[in-house]
């Protein structure tokens, strides 16, 4: 799986370099041998370009996958929750990352048997190939986008409006698709606050009243939200109730 959204997301990086013609170097072969699909790049120069691209990959999945919105809502619930350090950032990371695997498994899987396979077996050109790869991807994020940030990007990006949603190109889909994921994360992140922020006023309203001030207010209710979100079973609750929005 891992192996496949690796591969599915250089495909996605790398095609339109790969596809634009270019000149050998005079000293170190660039591109091998020429068939009938075109020119090929040699192994060191392929090398260079993944390992360059690979630089890219956490933005890339971060960006376009559904982990930003899982990290902006589990970043909300430890804030209402009032433990500060627990779970611990990498915990949250690792989850919303394994999260992010498991819904985009579909789509990498498409981008791979529709992409890289062709590709890899000469039926397609890294150009076309990127195309055919970019599609799945295209699919995911018009699913989740907003129509307003996605007119947004196109006026910013000063394109022609588009006739069909599939001729949106992925420069205005990936940062439309940002803004309507961190939209939607502080949305989910904002209801999930009202139950515990009604506790922190309860249990406020009642230590002033008995004039109870040696402590703060919320190292009392702590306490008290850690074992009702346990009582309700919260982690399945937000984390079922996060993976069917993305159903």
């Amino acid at each position: 799986m891992i192996r496949s959204l690796v591969i599915a997301v250089l495909l996605l990086l790398s095609g339109a370099v790969l596809a634009a013609p270019q000149q050998a170097d005079p000293v170190v072969p660039v591109f091998g041998s020429a068939n009938a699909k075109g020119l090929t790049l040699s192994t060191p120069m392929q090398i260079v370009i993944l390992l360059t691209l690979l630089t890219l990959l956490p933005a890339v999945i971060m960006a376009v996958s559904p982990f930003l919105r899982i990290t902006i809502v589990l970043h909300f619930l430890r804030q209402a929750l009032g433990t500060q350090s627990a779970p611990s950032n990498q915990v949250l990371v690792g989850l919303a990352l394994f999260l992010a695997f498991l819904i985009m498994q579909p789509v990498v899987m498409d981008i791979y048997h529709r992409g890289w396979e062709p590709v890899e077996s000469g039926q397609l050109t890294w150009q076309q190939g990127f195309d055919e790869g970019s599609k799945p991807l295209k699919v995911f994020l018009l699913k989740f986008s907003r129509e307003k940030d996605i007119k947004t990007c196109v006026e910013i990006a000063k394109m022609p409006e588009p006739r069909t949603p599939a001729d949106l190109d992925l420069k205005v889909l990936i940062p439309a698709y940002i803004l309507s994921e961190m939209k939607a994360g502080f949305q989910i992140g904002a209801v999930l606050f009202l139950p515990f922020l009604i506790i922190d006023l309860v249990v406020a309203s009642v230590t002033l009243s008995i004039g109870m001030i040696q402590l703060p207010p919320v190292m009392i209710s702590a306490p008290f939200k850690i074992l009702l979100f346990v009582l309700v079973d919260g982690w399945n609750l937000v984390i079922g109730s996060l993976l069917k929005t993305f159903s």
